[in-house]
């Protein structure tokens, strides 16, 4: 792994929060930080990649005219979520 050295100036309030934090999981306060940002950085793209996908499946939508039934999702999903098996949604033509 290549490594890039870099500076950070954060307050000294949350640097002492770091510091115990760190030393509570036996960890050092760089490597503590690392791992903060390495989550951080991870849980961003995720959400990029969610809301891209979003976009693609509005695309998607537009293009064929096909849609889902507001009222079927919500069945399905409560279903699921009661463990029940649910009828799933079948498409709908949403515009002519």
């Amino acid at each position: 792994m290549t490594v890039a050295a870099t500076s950070i100036k954060i307050p000294r309030r949350l640097k002492t929060r770091i510091e115990r934090l760190a030393r509570n999981t036996g960890e050092s306060s760089h490597a503590f930080m690392l791992r903060a940002l390495a989550g951080q950085v991870e849980a961003t793209e995720r959400y990029q990649a969610f809301l891209q996908d979003g976009v693609r499946a509005d695309e998607a939508m537009l293009r064929s005219g096909l849609g889902y039934a507001a009222a079927d999702v919500h069945a399905y999903l409560e279903a699921k979520v009661a463990g029940r098996r649910g009828r799933r949604p079948r498409p709908v033509r949403w515009r002519g």
